[in-house]
């Protein structure tokens, strides 16, 4: 399987890229935030920034991407977003509580409209039984409306990153699509 966005790592210099359905759906994406006036902020952990980069990879992007925070560690998710240490030992950093908790922050730090939050494991090591390689907890807020998504990828590290961006941008332009 192959990613939704690559680095090549076989020369000295780093060329970025998203691939073109990744592209036509940040660009669907920004027409709508555009014509509603609204903007989107991120914050992201095991994706390390994945739907930040793909925003900010088209042009215009600016008019309604905000900010992004990878706040990977809990002490980050603490500081940056407000994610209770009590949620966070109770339930874990892969959880629906704490993507909840760092939407809310996300929200209350930027005032963006769209927010999208993710945290989970993507290998190879970290899974459980409960929670095996490959979950991912993503929370949204749309507006005043807000969702809690679980999902379970598989294949290796770059694999279960590049389905997670590409699910939290597909599920953030169907939530877009029902306002």
């Amino acid at each position: 399987m192959t990613t939704p966005f690559s680095t090549d790592s076989e020369t000295k210099t780093i060329s970025l890229t998203i691939d073109s359905a990744l592209t036509t759906q940040v660009m669907a994406i920004g027409d709508v935030l555009r014509d509603k006036k609204w903007t989107a902020s991120t914050a992201e952990s095991c994706t390390g920034g994945g739907i930040a980069f793909a925003f900010t990879s088209v042009a215009g992007s600016s008019d309604w991407f905000n900010q992004s925070w990878v706040t990977y560690s809990n002490a980050a998710k603490n500081c940056e977003l407000s994610v209770k240490s009590e949620t966070l030992e109770k339930y874990g950093a892969v959880s629906q509580q704490t993507v909840t908790e760092m939407a809310a922050g996300v929200q209350k730090r930027s005032g963006a409209e769209l927010v999208i939050t993710v945290s989970g494991i993507a290998g190879p090591g970290g899974g459980s039984e409960s929670k095996p390689v490959g979950t991912v907890w993503f929370g949204f807020i749309c507006g005043t409306h807000a969702q809690q998504v679980k999902q379970v990828f598989s294949g290796n590290r770059d694999d279960v990153r590049g389905q997670a961006v590409e699910f939290a941008l597909n599920y953030a332009l169907k939530m877009l699509s029902e306002v």
